[in-house]
């Protein structure tokens, strides 16, 4: 387009900083393309008759390229627009994928053309980047810092858990939503909210259908990212206003003291294999931003999604922490959970590396480092790096053996008592040799993929049709028990067993040390009928069912008690492994104590399926507390009597007192204040399954 022709006079500009920068002269773009030798900047701007104007200048390498990077500078201060960018290469290079009528998305765009959720994309097809100011009062907004050990993560969907607010249906399903139900959060008492992606992805891009209805299935989850950088518009009541919607969110959670977590997905992207929609990284420079096979190009699909980032390419590198950055900067998050992080630690061939820059340089940025981050430490590929992730103190990993060690013994499989021992005392066996301590370990029982706490109790397998792929997908290694019949309804009898399971899972999970996370909706029983792979789910399968929060009130209340409990005591929370007297070090004093049914005495076979555990209260580093007694039992059906040792000597003039039963009909389920226990009473019965909660507190006299 000649010159003449344009609303703006054009100056070179400048390669730094990529994506849009807003200066005293203009707008300046920036874009990344190695092996691209034409590019031309698409604008579109709105005319008054409503219409849009589009423009499309083509950048001349002579003057609007600096190394591998595209820029140009529009003298102008109005940035009423979209943008997009055209790639082509008259040599392309080996696994190029340059398309003229593509038109692009900016890998550095801040925000994607709104659309409400369910709406048409049009990623390729026409510009649809954003320029946006930041003006948003954050009335003095800070970090909140909150310590891990002090930390209790609770995982949800913005969507599906707002979605069935009966009070609030103007905010269903957005940000908003979840802004209204801080009160409830607070009631709980969890300290971090983690949110499913919530960068833009296209909820179309689902080719499935339900088997019954032939509906189109949504894509419900959104691990699909478009972009790291722009904010998911369709969950905004208003959708033209998404940025400040969420930043109002995030300011109201910190004045609560709850912090918030993204879950980020920089392991692959929206556009899927060659035969996906090119939207962005394929067009602007495939062999850069992906990890292909040398031989024909074919995508390296660690990610199972049809492609996988090349996260140790410098390029891919910057990218991914200047997407950090700006989360932290711009909307004040807390942490990261790093999907399928695994992949992070892979070369271009897709080799494990022994010290992968992309891991250590996240760990030791320096705008990053008073946030959380996590690791889910495995891949698609069979890549399982639980307590081998990193060395860094900094990182936390999803422990995936917690979940699977408290599971198995919860549903009554042999050979689980010394797992669940290093499970509650912090997975010493996978962060000890590391320098680690126990707040490396993430424990959670269930999290967005798999079943939901009460089917894990209802369902022996899956039970997915409704994804329409004939119950292929999804886990088939749950380690779960229907308690006796799948599914429901059920009678009484074998309900009480669900959630006397639930509460025992619960406490284990609180009174572990480590990281507790919980999954949205567990706390009062949602179920997603047995479906353990909800991803497309757009539906009541999804979408949390308020009303059992009252229907189910009684299990609300242990959690919220459990949670508490948790939280007023230190000897829960420790930073460091608990100190243990063998023969060489015969002066440290014991702060743990194994039992089987009688004090001393062990069992550690794998028939066995009790474990008492005595917590010492007054010997914690740097820290007093009570003492605790916990007497676990993963019999099926046999009941076991637990003799429980003196109050320990260090805390005088207590004894014990029963805080929890699981097996107890509520509200005696858990006593915060402890029912003191009969000076006659020699053992303690648990039932089968169920777990009982000794404290000690001052004798009153």
């Amino acid at each position: 387009m000649s010159k003449k022709n344009l609303p703006w006079e054009i100056k070179r500009g400048y390669p730094l900083p990529l994506g849009v920068t807003t200066l005293s002269e203009g707008v300046n773009f920036a874009l990344f393309s190695r092996n691209a030798s034409t590019v031309t900047l698409v604008l579109e701007s709105a005319c008054q008759e409503g219409s849009e104007t589009r423009y499309e200048l083509q950048l001349t390498p002579s003057e609007h390229k600096t190394g591998d990077v595209w820029h140009i500078l529009l003298e102008t201060h109005e940035c009423d627009f979209t943008y997009g960018y055209r790639i082509d290469s008259d040599k392309p290079a080996s696994g190029s994928c340059f398309n003229h009528a593509d038109i692009l998305i900016d890998p550095y765009c801040h925000a994607l053309s709104p659309r409400a959720w369910g709406t048409r994309a049009q990623y390729g097809k026409a510009p649809c980047c954003k320029i946006i100011s930041h003006d948003f009062d954050w009335q003095d907004d800070r970090p909140l810092k909150t310590p891990l050990s002090e930390t209790i993560i609770y995982e949800l969907h913005i969507r599906g858990f707002t979605k069935q607010l009966a009070e609030n249906q103007a905010a269903a399903g957005s940000y908003e939503g979840l802004m209204k139900q801080i009160p409830y959060l607070k009631q709980l008492g969890v300290t971090a909210v983690e949110l499913m992606p919530i960068t833009e992805f296209d909820e179309n891009d689902n080719d499935f259908v339900n088997p019954e209805t032939g509906e189109r299935l949504k894509n419900f989850w959104g691990y699909n990212p478009v972009s790291f950088f722009a904010l998911k518009s369709g969950y905004a009541i208003d959708p033209e206003n998404h940025i400040n919607e969420f930043k109002t969110l995030v300011r109201e959670l910190h004045h609560a003291n709850i912090e918030v977590i993204l879950d980020i997905v920089y392991n692959h992207s929206g556009e899927g294999g060659y035969d996906g929609t090119t939207s962005s990284f394929r067009g602007i420079d495939n062999s850069v931003y992906y990890l292909l096979d040398p031989e024909d190009q074919s995508y390296l699909n660690f990610s199972g999604c049809g492609n996988t980032l090349n996260c140790n390419h410098p390029v891919v590198r910057s990218l991914i922490i200047n997407s950090l950055r700006y989360w932290v900067i711009e909307m004040h998050v807390d942490g990261f959970r790093f999907d399928l992080a695994s992949i992070l630690g892979r070369d271009q061939d897709g080799n494990v590396l022994a010290n992968p820059p992309m891991i250590e340089q996240i760990a030791e940025d320096p705008v990053l480092r008073d946030t959380k981050i996590i690791a889910e430490a495995w891949d698609a590929a069979g890549l399982y790096q639980v307590g081998s992730f990193s060395n860094d103190t900094r990182w936390g990993e999803w422990n995936g053996r917690f979940r699977d060690d408290v599971r198995a013994f919860m549903a009554g499989h042999g050979g689980m008592v010394s797992r669940l021992a290093s499970r509650f005392a912090g997975s010493s066996d996978l962060y000890q040799a590391s320098r680690r301590g126990p707040l490396s370990s993430i424990n959670f029982l269930t999290s967005h993929d798999g079943f939901s706490l009460y089917d894990l109790v209802s369902y022996n397998r899956k039970h997915n049709l409704m994804n329409g792929e004939n119950n292929r997908d999804g886990d088939n290694h749950n380690l779960s028990w229907n308690s006796g019949r799948e599914g429901t309804p059920v009678s009484p009898k074998v309900e009480e067993l669900r959630l006397r399971r639930i509460r025992s899972m619960l406490t284990i999970l609180m009174f572990s040390q480590g990281v507790p996370m919980i999954c949205a909706g567990d706390e009062f029983a949602k179920t997603q009928s047995g479906n353990n792979n909800a991803w497309c789910q757009d539906n009541p399968i999804s979408w949390l069912d308020w009303q059992l929060m009252e229907h189910n009130r009684d299990l609300l209340r242990f959690f919220q008690l459990c949670i508490a409990l948790r939280r007023n005591h230190p000897v829960f929370r420790r930073e460091n492994f608990f100190a243990t007297t063998d023969s060489s070090t015969p002066n440290v004093p014991e702060e743990i104590e194994w039992q089987y049914l009688t004090p001393g005495e062990q069992n550690w076979s794998a028939d066995c399926h009790g474990l008492g555990v005595l917590i010492h209260g007054k010997r914690q580093h740097l820290s007093r507390d009570d003492d605790f007694f916990i007497m676990m039992n993963g019999n099926i059906e046999k009941k076991l009597h637990f003799i429980p040792p003196d109050v320990p000597p260090n805390n005088n003039n207590r004894s014990w007192s029963k805080i929890i039963d699981t097996a107890a009909v509520p509200p005696k389920d858990i006593i915060p204040r402890g029912t003191p226990l009969d000076s006659g009473i020699r053992s303690i019965r648990v039932a089968n399954l169920a777990v009982v909660v000794l404290q000690s507190l001052p004798e009153v006299l």
